[in-house]
């Protein structure tokens, strides 16, 4: 198990990086970072030149990979970093230096226990992509299909591995200090992040990912997903079949192959919300450079690492807050935001509909050229303080790729409104999933479930309370300290010079131009 002393290093190195791009400025200044944190910041940042204007995105680059996959993660929580650091990590791009293809090569052939050759008959060694986690490749399949090939960098799980456990460390402990720390729930937010970053990881899950995807949106006319050539993919190698198509970023191309761009923009926020409503499964990285549209129009994704997954119940919550935002009946959106216990129910359900009015108005039948959901959301996140919200880190995803979805969908076709585009499909979807028929079928599913579920309850009760024999329960034991626990928290000077020393190596270390 790792030292707190290397997790303090770590941080201490990291914070001296952050600090050069002047990323701690905001830290040390929040009246809410608590008074540990913010001697820690100044410990980092003391005898560094920080620029005027922070420049967070670079930062989190010169980090390192796990970095920059937590910095596209934190662009998803004003509530934490602020308005100005999430505007500067939105233009995060995951791309870096790529590693050599002899070495890619060597663990593509070792993954699969046989030669390059005999997979595929080419495959170009300069790459397409080259991004944090993995780089992709184009080549030719040995029946004759072009492929892309997405392969993972060498020793990159175990880097993150590393990395993410001083997070999980740092997150405990900023969370045990309380207060606005607790509410925030820091160490949610870093589990979330490793779950995400663990499906990433492993290629098999990505390529499951997008099949289960395929399967959801069947029935959705224009939007595609690549198929999987499953022979050739395992834990570290992903398969997938070449799009020809012009990036949904480059719209003069779009134009000049005849597109109708609107009608694109239109389509892309209903596919979204066919899979998140709908399907409560979503790609959760809709970004414009994992996005084409062919020479049919059809709108084909790729990149399926990040993706978002909602339970149905969660999803009927979400749909009737659509609607009611678009609707302006905020009284009902505040009562399900009781009924679904994000506000603790101590406050005042018209208090809280008063505050998301305010929220609500300035935003009704304007395009997204003059208010957009990005604004919305960090309208709701400026009133969670207010009525002690905690975070809810399965929602995280869902808000950045709506985030993600209007900013393709604004390029396309600047006057888009999305709510005039989603109010008709939220209402359809209402209707048929909370309608008196939808209420029946959900009962007697329910009813007939539990009645399924009696005799398994009754077995465990009568072993769980045998009629006769059996031992008693065992009474209450007091709590008793451990010594070694004890000696173990005397480690804790020890820790404060570990440090100190440490801090003073990070900052020796900088002055040579070690780090």
């Amino acid at each position: 198990m790792t030292q707190p002393a290397t997790h303090i290093f770590r941080l201490l190195k990291w914070g001296r990086t952050l600090a050069r791009h002047g990323a701690l400025r905001g830290i040390e200044r929040d009246p809410n970072t608590p008074a540990p944190v913010r001697r820690l910041a100044w410990l980092a940042r003391f005898g560094t030149i920080q620029p005027k204007q922070a420049d967070y995105a670079s930062a989190f680059r010169a980090i390192g990979p796990a970095a920059i996959k937590l910095g596209q993660s934190l662009a998803t929580r004003p509530d934490i970093v602020g308005d100005v650091a999430v505007q500067n990590l939105l233009t995060l791009q995951d791309q870096l230096p790529p590693s050599p293809f002899e070495t890619i090569r060597a663990d593509i052939e070792a993954s699969f226990g046989a030669p390059l050759e005999a997979l595929f008959a080419a495959v170009d060694p300069a790459p397409v992509g080259s991004a944090s986690i993995a780089q992709v490749y184009r080549g030719t399949t040995t029946d004759g299909r072009t492929v892309a090939i997405k392969a993972l960098r060498p020793g990159i799980r175990r880097r993150f591995e590393k990395d993410i456990e001083t997070y999980q460390w740092a997150a405990a402990h900023l969370e045990a200090l309380g207060g606005e720390a607790a509410r925030l729930r820091p160490r949610l937010t870093i589990e979330n992040f490793k779950r995400w970053t663990a499906r990433e990881l492993d290629l098999r899950r990505e390529a499951a990912s997008a099949s289960e995807l395929a399967d959801a949106m069947k029935g959705f006319e224009g939007y595609r997903i690549p198929a999987i050539d499953w022979d050739r993919t395992n834990g570290r190698v992903l398969t997938v079949e070449w799009v020809d198509g012009i990036k949904i970023s480059d719209t003069e191309a779009l134009k000049a192959a005849g597109h109708d761009l609107p009608k694109l923009a239109e389509r892309l926020v209903l596919a979204f919300l066919t899979q998140a409503i709908g399907a409560g499964f979503f790609h959760a990285d809709m970004h414009q450079g994992n996005l084409f549209v062919t020479a049919d129009g059809t709108i084909v994704a790729v990149d399926f690492g990040i993706m978002g997954r909602i339970d149905r119940r969660a999803r009927q919550w979400l749909a009737e807050i659509l609607f009611g935002l678009t609707t302006g009946d905020y009284r009902r959106v505040a009562e399900i935001h009781f009924e679904a216990q994000y506000v603790p129910s101590h406050h005042s359900v018209d208090e809280f509909a008063t505050a998301l009015r305010a929220v609500g108005e300035p935003m009704r039948g304007k395009p997204v050229s003059e208010l957009s959901v990005g604004q919305m959301l960090d309208g709701l996140f400026a009133i969670t303080r207010d009525f002690d919200m905690q975070t809810q880190p399965h929602l995280l995803l869902l808000q950045k790729t709506m985030v993600m979805v209007e900013g393709v969908a604004t390029q396309l076709d600047p006057q888009i409104n999305m709510w005039d585009v989603a109010a008709p499909f939220v209402r359809s979807w209402i209707r048929d999933e909370l309608g008196p028929e939808a209420a029946l079928a959900d009962r007697l599913r329910n009813d007939l479930g539990t009645l399924l579920r009696l005799p398994e309850l009754v077995r465990r009760l009568e072993e769980r309370f045998p009629a006769k024999g059996g031992a008693p329960e065992a009474p209450p034991l007091p709590e008793v300290e451990i010594m070694w626990e004890r000696r173990g928290r005397a480690k804790w000077p020890g820790y404060a010079l570990a440090l100190v020393l440490g801090g003073a190596a990070v900052w020796g270390a900088t002055l040579l131009g070690w780090i």
